[in-house]
């Protein structure tokens, strides 16, 4: 009896242990997760940039089980694509899936209004400007900067509805749209974008449902439209040099 309580212990100490295990990898997967889709979008990584397992996991510290985990991730997002027995690549979409996807997003986020707007809470605007004071900031220094806070402006309004199903959704769409603003968009497009996220917010706070709409609408077909322009090629770097920006403070 003595023997068979040790064991069971023994059992439950070393389940703790896989489970700690786990949860370690998935809180470091996430770290890569992040880091990539921040570097893709702030055009850190170029589309077409080859990401080798190996050379992500030195670069972060971790193994290529942890960077395959961030990898299938980006690619269920679009924002990576990946065909069997070959490196991942940041994606590069054509001006036609571009077109495609912007179609799509306005859509959803008029579905996103309709959802939001018979609950939205003064805490939600509140946030929402402070949001746009940050895009505000970012647009004097950091175009890159401002095109990832634009696009989570959206995913916001997303979040503030609960709505699970369209979150994903809205999600996927804004950050292809992010990847498509850093592969085409002209320079210093995303000024007129603050202004149009102002306007938005003054709408929804007179509870004015159609007009937030309207907004809405004519602000993303001027985004695409602003948008899907070439830009100057980048200089190249070294995919280490591009990560060592996107590592905890503190890292080496």
């Amino acid at each position: 009896m003595i023997r068979g309580k040790t064991d069971r212990s023994e059992t439950a100490s070393q389940q703790g242990l896989k489970a700690k295990r786990a949860n370690r990898a998935g809180n470091l997967a996430d770290h890569v997760y992040t880091s990539l889709r921040r570097a893709i979008i702030e055009q850190a990584l170029a589309p077409g940039t080859k990401l080798p397992e190996d050379s992500v996991g030195t670069s972060f510290g971790v193994s290529r089980t942890v960077v395959r985990s961030a990898i299938v991730r980006l690619v269920a997002e679009g924002l990576m694509v990946q065909q069997p027995n070959m490196r991942a690549t940041v994606a590069s979409p054509s001006l036609e899936e571009a077109r495609a996807i912007f179609r799509v997003r306005r859509g959803l986020e008029r579905m996103v209004l309709e959802e939001l707007m018979p609950r939205l809470e003064r805490s939600h605007l509140t946030r929402l400007r402070a949001h746009v004071a940050s895009e505000e900031q970012a647009k004097r220094h950091s175009e890159p900067e401002t095109i990832r806070l634009s696009g989570e402006f959206h995913l916001l309004l997303a979040q503030f509805t609960g709505n699970e199903l369209l979150i994903r959704y809205v999600s996927e769409v804004v950050s292809r749209g992010s990847l498509i603003l850093a592969l085409y968009g002209r320079p210093h497009s995303s000024e007129c974008a603050v202004n149009e996220h102002l306007t938005l917010i003054d709408a929804m706070e007179k509870g004015d449902l159609a007009e937030a709409v309207r907004l809405m609408d004519e602000h993303l077909v001027a985004v695409a439209t602003r948008g899907l322009l070439d830009t100057d090629v980048k200089r190249e770097r070294s995919l280490q040099d591009i990560l060592s920006a996107y590592r905890p403070a503190g890292e080496g």
